[in-house]
C-alpha cells in the first residue's frame, strides 16, 4: 500500500514511531514535499496511486476525491473534518477519521495563553522593551471576570476549567448540550447571544459548518460589553474578521486573539498587524505531546481501516 502524508509537524519527523509503524505495515511513504499544506494542484498529483491519506489542513474536495482512483481512506491528523467533503467521500467510497481529543489540552492551554496575552498586552510590551522602550500598558486581569465559552467540547469544558480556577464566572452554550448537564459542569447556561452578552472573554470551540460560519458576526460583536476580548482558536470563518477590526478601530473591544484564519497565511487579514491583535500561525496543536497523540491516533485509525479492522474514530 502507498500512504500520502500531508501534516506539516510529520514531514519533519520521518522517524516518528507513526512514520515507523507505516513502514513497519509494509506501506510506501510518502511525505509532503512542501512544508506547508498542499495547494488543489499539488494534492491531487500526490494522491493519483495512494490507498490512504494521513490528512493536514489540506483541503479534500469533491473534485480532488473523485481524481483518486485508489483511495480508500482520509485520516485526519486532528478532529475537524470541514476540510473533507463528507458527501463526497461516502459517494466514492472512501472512508474518513479523524484523532478527537487528541489536540485538546495543547489548544486549550493555547487558548488561556492568549487570554493572558491579549488582557495584559504581553507581545506588544516585549516588542517594546526589546526595541528599547519602557511603556506603561493599559492591561486589564482577568480573576473575577466573565468567560463566555461557545462550544462544550473537549477543548472548551478545559478552557473552562482552567477559567474557573483563575476566579473568572464562567458562561456556556452547546447545542449539543441541555441546561442541566451545562450546569453540571459548574457552568452558567445561556442562549449564544446572551453568553455574548455576558462575556467580558469570548472564546470559540465549534466546528466549521455552513451554519456556524461568521457565527461571530458585526451584531453578536455588537453585543459584547465594551472592552471585551475576543480568542477564536477553533477554525477560520467562526469570526468575521472584517467586523472584528471594526470593532477593534471603534474602540469597543479590549482586543482579540487569533489562531485560524479565514484564509491561511492570512496575508489579506485585517486583524494581523492591528496593535490589538495577538496573532498565532494556526499553531493550538503544535506540541510535542500533541504531535504524538495527533499521530499516534491518525496512523492507527488508517491502518484499522485499510486492514478491515474496527475503527473507534470513523466518520464516514
Amino acid at each position: 500500500m502507498k500512504i500520502l502524508v500531508t501534516p506539516t509537524s510529520l514531514s519533519r519527523s520521518p522517524e516518528a514511531s507513526a512514520m515507523r509503524r507505516l513502514r513497519d505495515a509494509g506501506a510506501e511513504v510518502v511525505i509532503n514535499p512542501h512544508g506547508r499544506p498542499l495547494t488543489p494542484a499539488e494534492l491531487s498529483v500526490l494522491l493519483t496511486d495512494v490507498d490512504g491519506v494521513v490528512a493536514g489542513l489540506d483541503h479534500y474536495t469533491a473534485e480532488i476525491i473523485a481524481d483518486a482512483p485508489r483511495l480508500k481512506v482520509i485520516s485526519r491528523y486532528g478532529v475537524g473534518t470541514d476540510r473533507v467533503d463528507l458527501e463526497a467521500a461516502r459517494a466514492a467510497g472512501v472512508a474518513v477519521a479523524n484523532a478527537p481529543g487528541a489536540n485538546s489540552r495543547s489548544v486549550a492551554e493555547l487558548t488561556v495563553g492568549l487570554m493572558f496575552a491579549v488582557a495584559r498586552r504581553i507581545p506588544m510590551l516585549d516588542a517594546a522593551v526589546a526595541d528599547g522602550g519602557w511603556p506603561r500598558a493599559d492591561g486589564i486581569e482577568l480573576g473575577g471576570r466573565r468567560l463566555g465559552v461557545i462550544g462544550l467540547g473537549a477543548i472548551g469544558r478545559q478552557v473552562a476549567r482552567a477559567a474557573a480556577g483563575l476566579g473568572m464566572e464562567v458562561h456556556g452554550c452547546d447545542p449539543a448540550m441541555g441546561e442541566r448537564q451545562i450546569r453540571d459542569l459548574g457552568i452558567f447556561p445561556g442562549s449564544l447571544d446572551d453568553v455574548c452578552a455576558r462575556a467580558d472573554v469570548l472564546t470559540l470551540h465549534v466546528p466549521l459548518t455552513e451554519g456556524t460560519r461568521h457565527l461571530l458576526d458585526a451584531r453578536r460583536l455588537g453585543l459584547l460589553p465594551e472592552g471585551a476580548i475576543v480568542v477564536n482558536t477553533a477554525r477560520g470563518g467562526l469570526l468575521d474578521e472584517q467586523a472584528a477590526w471594526r470593532a477593534l478601530e471603534a474602540g469597543r473591544l479590549h482586543g482579540v486573539a487569533v489562531d485560524a484564519y479565514e484564509s491561511e497565511p492570512p496575508k489579506a487579514s485585517p486583524l494581523v498587524g492591528h496593535p490589538r491583535v495577538v496573532a498565532t500561525p494556526h499553531s493550538g496543536a503544535h506540541t510535542a505531546e500533541a504531535v504524538t497523540r495527533m499521530a499516534d491516533t491518525s496512523v492507527e485509525n488508517l491502518l484499522a481501516l485499510l486492514q478491515g479492522r474496527p475503527c473507534d474514530h470513523r466518520v464516514v
